[in-house]
């Protein structure tokens, strides 16, 4: 008796159910931006620029020779933003810096399912190409400004993990928010 008792309730507990259990789909971790926060760039550099009080300024270790190469380090999101700057002048043209430039960007096409090129004026009156990049590319968003005559200052944003871009969509979006500022806030020193 005690045993078709229980074959019972096991039967009435296993068909009582109306819901369709499935798995749930793959999720991404919550990531907590902070509110944007600027500090302008210490001395010593031929320009001027606001960055995220959330990066550090480090040196570029790519190329030691370049003193004015430094990269803005995103240590809680694994990014970067390598900013290289160039002097215009003597061996140095405005359109061979540009046209690198441009190359740098294109070179990444064969991923990238869409590059958008705007140019604009900055506030400082210094002429501005950004391109945005979708797709599985390395660098989500790069740019340059420039006099056109004495100083060229480009930058790019590199993250350091191999993760899908659509996980780092927030990551990327704020990131972009700093670097706009950062355009809009060079100041060329002569």
């Amino acid at each position: 008796m005690k045993r078709l008792l229980m074959l019972g309730l096991l039967s009435f507990g296993l068909f009582s159910c109306d819901k369709i259990w499935l798995p749930k789909p793959p999720g991404y971790n919550r990531i907590d931006l902070p509110r944007h926060d600027y500090q302008k760039l210490e001395q010593g550099f031929p320009y001027q620029l606001d960055f995220s009080k959330y990066s550090l300024v480090e040196p570029d270790s790519f190329n030691l020779t370049e003193k004015n190469w430094i990269n803005l380090n995103y240590r809680d999101f694994g990014a970067k933003v390598h900013l290289t700057y160039k002097k215009i002048g003597g061996n140095t043209e405005f359109k061979t810096l540009s046209n690198d430039a441009f190359k740098l960007t294109a070179k990444h096409q064969i991923k990238a399912y869409g590059i958008e090129e705007a140019v604009l004026i900055t506030p400082n009156g210094y002429s501005a190409v950004v391109a945005e990049l979708s797709g599985e590319v390395p660098t989500q968003f790069q740019f340059f400004v420039t006099d056109s005559t004495t100083h060229f200052l480009r930058g790019a944003l590199y993250f350091n993990t191999a993760m899908k871009n659509d996980s780092l969509a927030p990551v990327i979006e704020y990131i972009k928010i700093d670097m706009t500022h950062l355009i809009n806030s060079v100041k060329f020193l002569d």
